[in-house]
């Protein structure tokens, strides 16, 4: 009999389980015999507003340019980084999403016998990386009101210790850490660690703690950030760092060539410059939020309110209820993946995809 492959692989892959995204409206449109048109999808945190119309024109416009390589330096869009951060050039980092950046920091610091930490019920994208360098990831249980425990964390740090994600707001939580504690936990954590701030929620945050000013303290800090979420480009994939000039050479070291394909690089700079977008897709979310929360209180469901474009709620049994949800064409997110069985996370859309949402949820639920 031919053995299998697997037997020579990497066995950090073998042990790995993938990282499961929201189920594709495509997908579930053939599976159920329905038009795509008429399926809600409220799982992956995405901005029904969609994309910056300034940012479609700087698409339309590049287009013909395609069969040129990009910029390898991504020169425009971090130049406009770095004067909205009030950073250097070099300070800047920009990946195919936030979560290449996350994989370059791995690449850059782990590494058998060497640690990861991060909170309880964390973007599932930390586990998978760290254990794909062979690092130990380590988990620290969160706070009663379910927001990050720095004490805790600062306790779990040892000399292996290379990393710590601090996820602000938390996904898929929706809590945050708030400046007192994090200018505390930035007192004491040692200088052989990097403090990654996951800041991919940010911009839907009421309050916005300054991690900037760690960066220009030169303290081993990272900022990474996303225009998947409040600025509507998930499909380009395409997030940045700001960081100290040591850290960004590390990872620009370690990054593929051309890792920002053009179409990100002149939509993310062209939606930079519009704030009403920005502004109206927040605007959104907090009102479908409003939405969301009267329905769950009216109907006794418990939920944590949320600092993000998302919602955790207690249904009980949350994948037998995203089933009967997606079976009547509403898409969620059960969070076994999370270790949270009993939750679904719902993803804030527009004032008719909610009302739709909600009406099918009341009825999988019994409690319309």
């Amino acid at each position: 009999m031919k053995s299998s492959i697997t037997q020579y692989a990497n066995p950090y892959v073998l042990d790995l389980v993938a990282y499961q995204p929201g189920k594709p409206i495509e997908e579930t449109a053939r599976e159920l015999g329905l038009a795509p048109g008429d399926i809600v999808k409220l799982a992956s945190n995405e901005n029904s507003l969609g994309p910056s119309p300034l940012a479609i024109k700087a698409m339309q416009d590049a287009a013909s340019g395609v069969h040129i390589y990009p910029d390898g330096a991504s020169y425009v869009l971090r130049s406009k980084l770095a004067d909205r951060f009030g950073v250097d050039f070099v300070q800047t980092v920009v990946g195919s999403g936030s979560s290449e950046i996350i994989e370059l920091l791995c690449h850059a610091c782990l590494h058998e016998g060497i640690e990861l930490v991060a909170a309880k019920h964390g973007f599932s994208m930390y586990p998978i990386m760290c254990k794909l360098f062979g690092a130990r990831y380590v988990e620290v249980d969160n706070k009663p009101d379910w927001s990050h425990d720095l004490k805790g964390m600062l306790q779990a740090i040892t000399p292996q210790t290379r990393l710590v994600f601090i996820t602000n707001p938390t996904n898929p939580l929706g809590t945050m850490v708030y400046q007192e504690e994090m200018d505390s936990f930035m007192e004491q954590v040692p200088e052989h660690v990097i403090v990654a701030f996951d800041e991919a929620y940010i911009d839907f945050a009421d309050v916005k703690p300054d991690t900037l000013k760690y960066v220009k303290q030169g303290k081993n800090v990272i900022i990474l950030r996303t225009f998947s979420k409040a600025y509507g480009l998930a499909g380009l994939r395409a997030g940045y760092g700001i960081t100290t000039p040591e850290i960004a050479d590390l990872l620009n070291k370690a990054r593929t060539p051309f890792n920002m394909n053009l179409m990100a690089q002149v939509a993310t700079a062209a939606a930079l410059d519009d704030d009403a977008h920005l502004a109206a897709s927040v605007h959104m979310v907090n009102e479908g939020k409003k939405q969301f929360y009267s329905a769950f209180e009216r109907w006794n469901i418990d939920y944590i309110p949320s600092h993000g474009n998302f919602i955790l709620v207690k249904t009980g049994q949350g994948r037998n209820v995203f089933n009967a949800c997606l079976a009547k064409g509403v898409i969620l997110r059960h969070m076994d993946g999370y270790g949270l069985p009993d939750y679904i996370r719902i993803t804030v859309g527009s004032k008719p995809e909610n009302a739709r949402c909600l009406a099918v949820l009341g009825e999988v639920l019994g409690v319309n």
